[in-house]
Parts: structure tokens; sequence; C-alpha cells
């Protein structure tokens, strides 16, 4: 399934709108990761960190409470994990991408991992409504033996309404570098009615596509096997390896379908990589 490449670079400026920025710092304290810095402006938050595993693991959940991106909104989420520290980071629910009316929205998430630290980062899928014009940035700095786990499932229109993505336009970017030296980088640009929606190069008609990116010094063999025989429920699904990264992808017509076919590799993935078995946080099932 090929990637959807972008063939120009966009402006991440936002003319009005709500201006939000999030900051995080996750420490080792003794065999504690802490949250050891929290700070923000504008309506985003983590309210509380929560220790479902026990202290090893911090899990905070990302809210935004006007519970959608409209036009002119900027959107700021950087994360700092120190040395040995391990942060899961979601959200309570889908980012929804509003109608914006000519006016663009942005993301912008930076997360920065030291070394023998984890991050993953999993949150709940990416609705674009018809007519929004969007950009979503992810960027990941990776010490040499940090581990990364993230995903992100995107729906374009709201299936459930029986809305297509007609108009506007949504562009992706994701960059992951290890000791300042990048080894992954993905960009997509998609408008309202492409031909690349329906191509069979592209979407093939699916308003449902993800990536799912584990990051780490090495990987088995038998890891790699064991995540080509998981297939989603419906739609498709594939998994490549590279060299400091295994990436699966997802295309088909239900986002539902892609979050359970990430969640059953995370499960293999996850006590493969840290040795920590895979416990979904409870957010998920609400």
């Amino acid at each position: 399934m090929p990637a959807l490449v972008a063939l120009a670079e966009t402006p991440l400026l936002a003319p009005a709108g709500w201006h939000a920025r999030l900051a995080l710092t996750i420490e080792r304290d003794g065999t504690r990761s802490r949250l050891a810095h929290r700070s923000h402006d504008g309506p985003l938050v983590v309210q509380k960190p929560l220790y479902p595993e026990g202290e090893g693991v911090c899990q905070c959940i990302v809210v935004h409470p006007p519970g959608g991106i409209a036009g002119g909104d900027s959107l700021e989420i950087d994360v700092d994990v120190g040395a040995r520290a391990w942060a899961q980071i979601t959200t309570p629910g889908a980012a929804k991408w509003y109608r914006t009316a000519e006016r663009p929205a942005v993301q912008r998430v930076h997360l920065r991992v030291a070394a023998g630290a984890a991050v993953e980062w999993l949150p709940q899928g990416t609705i674009v409504f018809d007519g929004a014009d969007a950009t979503s940035t992810t960027r990941v700095d990776l010490a040499s033996d940090s581990v990364f786990l993230g995903w992100d499932v995107v729906c374009l229109g709201r299936t459930a309404s029986n809305e297509r993505f007609e108009r506007g336009r949504w562009r992706q970017r994701i960059d992951i570098a290890r000791d300042d030296a990048l080894v992954w980088s993905e960009r997509a640009a998609l408008s309202g009615g492409d031909a690349l929606l329906t191509s069979p190069v592209g979407l093939n008609g699916a308003p449902v596509f993800g990536t799912f990116v584990a990051m780490a010094p090495r990987f088995d063999d038998d890891l790699i096997a064991q995540c080509r025989r998981v297939s989603p429920a419906r739609g498709e699904g594939n998994v490549t390896r590279l060299p400091q990264a295994i990436v699966a992808r997802y295309r088909g017509d239900a986002s539902e379908a892609a979050h359970d076919y990430f969640r059953t590799l995370w499960v293999s993935l996850r006590p493969a990589l840290t040795g920590r078995a895979a416990v979904p946080p409870r957010i998920w099932k609400t």
C-alpha cells in the first residue's frame, strides 16, 4: 500500500481562532515516572497523570475542551520524556477538524525522548469534516536507545452521516529522528475530490487510512513474522520492516477496524520492545 506524498510544503499559520499550547515534562524519580512539569495556554490540558499500570508508566490524557478544531485554531503539544522515564499519551476521543470557511487550522506535536526512555503516542483518531482546511505535523526526537510506539488514524468525512470529503484540504507530516538523524519522514497532501482519493495507488475510495510506527534500536525476525500474520477485520493492512522501524498501514472504511488492527499489533510489539505487557487505557472503553 503506497504512502501518500505531498508535492510541496504549506505554511503552518492560522490567522484567527483558538491558540492553545500544552507542555509536559515526564521524569524518572526512582522507580516512578512522574509528571514533573505541566503548563498550558488556552484550551488544551492534562487534568492529572494516571498510573493504571503502576508507577513505572505515567499516563496522560490530553483534553481539548472545545471538542473540535475550527478554522483559525492553532494547537501545539510539546512533550519531553527524561532519561529512563515512560510516558503514555492518549485522548478521550477522536479529534474533529471542522469546516473552516477558508481559515486554515493547524496542530503541531513535538515529542522528545531521552536515553533509555519510552513514549507511546496513541490518540483515538482524527475525523476531517468536509470543507476542513487542516494541517497536522508530528516530530519525534529519539535518543540512541529510546523506544517510540505511535499511530494516527484519519477518517475523511463523517462516514456515519454519509458525508464524503469533497471540499477542503488535509495535510499531514510525520518526522522521526534518532540522535538528530532523520530516520522516518512521511507527508500527505489530500484535497477534497482529488483523483488520489479514488485511485488504486491512493486511497482507492476508502475514507479511512492510518499508520502505526514502532521505533526501536533493533527488531527480532520472529516479531516481524508475528506482526505480518495479523490482518484487520475490515479493509486492508500490511506491515513493512525498515532498519529501525516496523511500519503498519491501514486502508478501509472503518476507523474501528483500523484501531483494532493497530491495537492487536501493539499488544505484540509493546512487550517485545519494552518488556512490559500491553494494558489498554481505560479511556478507550468509555
